[in-house]
């Protein structure tokens, strides 16, 4: 039997991966009440509710609003509401995810344009101001705040000022980041904000969150491309959250009440909190595995998310091979990499439940004791397990 094959045939223990996650106890509480009627004024009333505590949980100058599908219907709705046909779009690719957006703005746009970086390090602002110096014409700029399959974050403040100052539209993925690190909307001048419950906020992936400025909505509403009546309407949504308004279809009713447990849990553990355990156990992880004398994937540690830390795979060894015996052995799963980053790195999702400094001994005991292993040589986990512990422990 290969090691495929009984890694599949054993349940895992630990899901440490960079999502799905696994869901707070609270939230799959909440999953399980009584589905309502969505019409029913007391379900209306709740979702209101709940919008008025999701934008306090964004921050958001405004109420949010909530697609129901899992954020990649928010992405794609953002690309087909903003860019319209005449529009000079730029996209900035500092991974795959980030790279792989621009498929979608560029059939949209009159002209496409993209700023690219490796994929183990971060977009210059300096890039960007330059760009918009020379092209004062563009009409959006978009980002992925942490392209999740190099585990690298943008500095989409920096970037969203110098946007901003250019008179240009400002969207920026931050599914995998909001809620495990500060996203300051105003701060950033964001016009969109795509996000997620599926991630830092430690839910399951049903919905996409957005935050949409006045500027944005104006954009949305004067383009004649802009979907309505379609599944990726972000126009027929704008003003669903309010009680007294209808709904364009039928609202995701559990996830919604899984929703409003995950964000009780978010503000009144409280949001600085919550981004001090993910930046604590990230932290943790990252002293352990250069203990074990592994390199990250980040050119530069300050750019490493604290929401997922990636590991450059040591020569010969394979990633599928490494997670499975990390599934078979110690019941842990982490993630691969994605597309160009298959095969040359690993994944340690440190987002909401697993965001706990604790399960970065967990991984980093199961990620040494596989590699020693499939390298036939040890790995010194003792002191990856001691570097953790001096983070712990401050």
């Amino acid at each position: 039997m290969t090691h495929t094959q009984k890694a599949a045939e054993v349940p895992a223990l630990f899901t440490l991966t960079t999502g799905p996650v696994n869901c707070y106890p609270e939230v799959l509480s909440a999953l399980g009440k009584p589905v309502l009627y969505d019409y029913d004024p007391a379900f209306m009333a709740l979702y209101e509710r709940v919008m008025k505590k999701l934008g306090k949980a964004l921050r958001a100058p405004d109420v949010p609003i909530v697609l129901q599908g899992e954020p990649v219907l928010g992405l794609e709705a953002a690309a087909h509401s903003l860019v319209a046909p005449d529009d000079k779009v730029l996209n900035l690719a500092s991974g795959v995810y980030g790279a792989g957006y621009g498929e979608w703005l560029k059939p949209r746009a009159e002209s496409f344009h993209e700023i690219r970086t490796s994929y183990n390090d971060a977009i210059d602002p300096k890039a960007v101001e330059a760009f918009l110096a020379q092209n004062p014409d563009t009409a959006v700029v978009a980002i992925c705040h942490h392209d999740t399959p190099s585990g690298t974050i943008n500095p989409i403040q920096e970037i969203g000022q110098i946007v901003q100052k250019h008179g240009a539209l400002y969207v920026v993925d931050s599914v995998s980041a909001w809620a495990g690190v500060e996203v300051d909307i105003e701060a950033c001048c964001i016009d969109v904000l795509v996000t997620g419950p599926n991630k830092c906020l430690g839910c399951p992936p049903a919905l996409s969150i957005l935050t949409v400025s006045e500027k944005a909505w104006a954009k949305m509403e004067a383009n004649p491309t802009a979907p309505r009546a379609s599944i990726l309407s972000i126009l027929d949504w704008k003003d669903a959250w309010k009680a007294s308004e209808g709904f364009p279809f039928t609202p995701s009713v559990s996830e919604i009440y899984g929703l409003e447990a995950g964000v009780d849990r978010y503000l009144e553990e409280g949001p600085e909190a919550v981004w001090a355990r993910h930046a604590k156990t990230a932290e943790a992880m990252r002293a352990g595995v250069k203990a074990m004398e592994l390199d990250l994937w980040a050119a530069r540690e300050e750019i490493a998310s604290p929401t997922c830390t990636t590991i450059k795979l040591p020569e010969g060894v394979d990633e599928t091979e490494l997670r499975n015996k990390m599934k078979e052995q110690y019941g842990v799963v982490i993630s691969s990499g994605r597309a160009e980053t298959f095969n040359k790195l690993v994944r340690v999702g440190h987002m909401g439940p697993t965001a706990y400094p604790l399960y970065s001994i967990l991984a980093l005991t199961a990620l040494g004791g596989a590699l020693s292993e499939i390298m036939n040589k040890p790995m010194d986990i003792g002191a990856a397990v001691a570097a953790a512990e001096a983070v712990i422990r401050g």
